[in-house]
């Protein structure tokens, strides 16, 4: 790890110290420009919502969408920083009032996932640049790339130490290990899905599904309740009182 983090940072990423902000002692606040498009924050928001639903029992994880990540070996917040799309942490605080994640004031961990939504001036760099960096420095296990428009999607999983691609299953998703769930496209959009296929609602999903099941109930209610009336019905015509029927 330590010689991994002795590698020249991308040129991009330096802020000019005679120019840099001065925050508050240990504050290190998120410094990623704005999103390109919609689509990429409808995206972002996506993949948030639903992995916060699906674990909402939990609280050792942490994720987050377009958060500056700090990783100076100096401890410097002027150097060595990246911003992934998406990124999840495991085994930590799910703390969402952090304003970054610092990576040595987190017990020197990295994101176990990542997924960088691509877009016309970021593509190459995601594919190389960024790919390099997660594979060498941050050692990810898992690390994404999706395309809102073209849909392109692709996945690596390190295996001794270099990012291999992820074999798609039959519906053409990938699994990864870390988050134990598939990624996949659903309506044009990136999505998670269980080992057994179902998936993955985000709460506005979920609210309309157990709206729909209590409609079907009330359906099934008022069916019933209108054939026991035509039954009663019918035994009244037959000179026979339902009321007394056991």
């Amino acid at each position: 790890m330590t010689s991994s983090l002795t590698l020249t940072p991308v040129t991009e990423n330096k802020v000019d110290t005679c120019h840099e902000i001065m925050y508050p002692q240990g504050e290190f606040w998120s410094d990623e420009p704005p999103l390109e498009t919609y689509q990429h924050l409808q995206q972002i928001i996506i993949l948030l919502k639903s992995l916060q639903w699906l674990w909402q029992d939990k609280s050792d994880y942490f994720c987050a969408g377009n958060l500056t990540i700090y990783y100076s070996p100096n401890q410097k917040k002027s150097e060595y920083f990246r911003g992934p799309d998406f990124f999840v942490v495991l085994d930590t605080t799910n703390d969402e009032t952090r304003k970054s994640w610092v990576v040595w004031e987190e017990g020197g961990k990295y994101p176990n996932v990542i997924v960088e939504i691509l877009s016309d001036s970021t593509a190459k760099f995601d594919r190389d640049g960024k790919k390099g960096i997660y594979q060498d420095i941050f050692r990810t296990p898992d690390y994404f790339w999706f395309d809102p428009f073209t849909l392109e999607f692709q996945g690596f999983t390190l295996i001794s130490g270099k990012y291999q691609a992820i074999t798609p299953n039959e519906q053409g998703w990938l699994y990864s290990e870390q988050l134990e769930l598939y990624l996949g496209l659903h309506e044009g959009k990136l999505r998670y899905f269980t080992p057994n296929g179902e998936l993955v609602a985000t709460p506005e999903e979920s609210a309309i599904q157990e709206r729909q099941k209590a409609q079907v109930a009330e359906n099934l209610a008022i069916q019933e309740k209108q054939k026991a009336d035509k039954l009663a019905q019918k035994l009244r015509e037959l000179g026979i009182n339902p009321d007394e029927i056991i």
